[in-house]
């Protein structure tokens, strides 16, 4: 214990070295933002080098978001904290598919209905808002989740421990409530021709109502590493003047850049013939969502299992309500109607499997454990719809989608049935139960502890 102070003090020192490489590697993508919002001179690169340099911008303005809203829970309580950090990480993924959102509702009002011209062949703007959705919900899940566990339990090895399962403390069954609720109306999204705003009102009604919620979550001390550390350490004044230019700078950055990585991605599909959709849904979530595993990651490393599950459920329950609320909102300004983000049978699949891998997703944490046997299925499900992809003939292109959203849903229904006291107590706990009697200690400022099951 006694080194705990002295490996603190490096963690704060070494926090501006990061920090910086984060903001320079913001620099060039901005320049070319700038360049092309003010018309002036910058190299001509070539589409894949483009949506390169876009790409690193947004993961260093990332970075630094997510590091302004670690430090940000010196002044606000950890659960709320963490929420908004689960926030503010998928900030670029926000602004990518607020770019297609908007573009498709410019398309739909100069074309129609059908979202693009007659003689068009590729993904239209309305699919790619889809796209950069439906692939960011399920890499959080199939990498994000799993990632916590390996990690775990390779420290656990390490230490010579065995446990059974890596658990979420009492508090987090908030998380995990608002998380069913919000799946519960994402299943019906797949049987709709649009998503409306009436889905927008709703959705974003579940969102302010978790944030209501976990708001009221006592504060504790965060342990903070790096350039949340090093801010961290500042002054209040200081501190609260760092978080908030960090999160200035990291903003207008994602603002500079997220139209033009977006662009540079269908551009690249196009010169180099791949799928701008398969880019648009693999790529660009990479890049949005690499700071945030990045972030777990460390959590897991030092086995705050609890914190790191507590981040992706967060940013799960972020993508369910605000992101996909809020892009019909956008749709329908863009569009000059009230009309709803079009979702062709092709998208509805893509839409139903996410919501599928989340009920499965779901059921194995309404207990506030996963094993690591969980852990590999949540893996191997994952990447079970490339395989299925890659062998299923071209007249059967969708059937895989299909079979495993099946496969997700059963196996989900089946655990949820098996665990149905479980998961009773989970909805009774995040809904309706004061965090005074979830966390006692916590209420009477004593310290939060993550919880292992051994």
């Amino acid at each position: 214990m006694a080194a705990e102070p002295e490996q603190t003090e490096v963690h704060r020192k070494s926090g501006p070295v990061p920090l910086a490489l984060a903001l320079a590697a913001c620099i060039p993508g901005a320049y070319l933002g700038l360049a092309e919002l003010f018309h002036f001179g910058h190299p001509e690169l070539a589409p894949p080098m483009l949506a390169l340099t876009y790409g690193v911008a947004v993961i260093g303005a990332a970075f630094v978001l997510a590091w302004a809203a670690e430090a940000a829970q010196l002044d606000v309580s950890a659960s709320l904290a963490i929420g908004v950090l689960a926030l503010i990480a998928v900030l670029p993924e926000y602004a990518v598919g607020f770019v297609f959102a908007w573009k498709g509702g410019n398309d739909v009002e100069q074309y129609g209905s059908s979202c693009k011209p007659p003689d068009f062949e590729g993904a239209s703007n309305c699919d790619l808002v889809l796209a950069n959705m439906t692939g960011a919900n399920r890499l959080l899940i199939g990498i994000g989740w799993s990632m916590i566990v390996f990690i775990a339990y390779w420290q656990w090895r390490r230490k010579g421990e065995r446990h059974e399962g890596v658990t979420m403390e009492r508090t987090k069954a908030v998380e995990l409530a608002y998380l069913s609720l919000a799946c519960a109306y994402c299943l019906t999204l797949p049987l709709k021709s649009s998503v409306t705003l009436i889905d927008t009102v709703i959705l974003v009604s579940i969102f302010i109502a978790y944030t209501l919620r976990i708001s009221k979550a006592p504060q504790t001390e965060p342990d903070l590493i790096g350039p949340a550390a090093w801010v961290g350490a500042m002054s209040k004044r200081a501190r609260r003047t760092s978080v908030l230019s960090m999160f200035a700078v990291a903003g207008v950055v994602i603002l500079l850049v997220a139209e033009h990585f977006a662009e540079s991605l269908v551009e690249t599909g196009t010169e180099l013939g791949v799928s701008e959709f398969l880019l648009v849904q693999w790529v660009a979530p990479l890049a949005s969502e690499a700071p945030e595993l990045l972030v777990v990651a460390l959590y897991a490393w030092r086995l705050k299992t609890s914190e790191a599950l507590t981040a992706v459920v967060s940013s799960k329950i972020n993508q369910w309500t605000l992101l996909v609320g809020t892009l019909p909102l956008v749709f329908a300004i863009a569009s000059g109607s009230l009309n709803g983000l079009p979702v062709e049978t092709a998208q509805r699949e893509e839409v139903l499997l996410t919501a599928a891998q989340t009920v499965f997703a779901v059921a194995l944490l309404v207990n506030l454990s996963i094993s690591l046997r969980e852990a590999f299925a949540l893996f191997g499900l994952f990447w079970a719809q490339f395989i299925l992809g890659a062998v299923v003939p071209p007249s059967y292109k969708g059937a895989e989608l299909l079979i495993l959203s099946a496969v997700y849903i059963l196996l989900g229904l089946w655990i949820l049935v098996r665990k149905r006291g479980d998961f009773r107590h989970l909805l009774r706990d995040g809904f309706r139960t004061p965090y005074s009697e979830l966390e006692p200690e916590a209420a009477a400022g004593g310290p939060s502890q993550s919880q292992v099951t051994k």
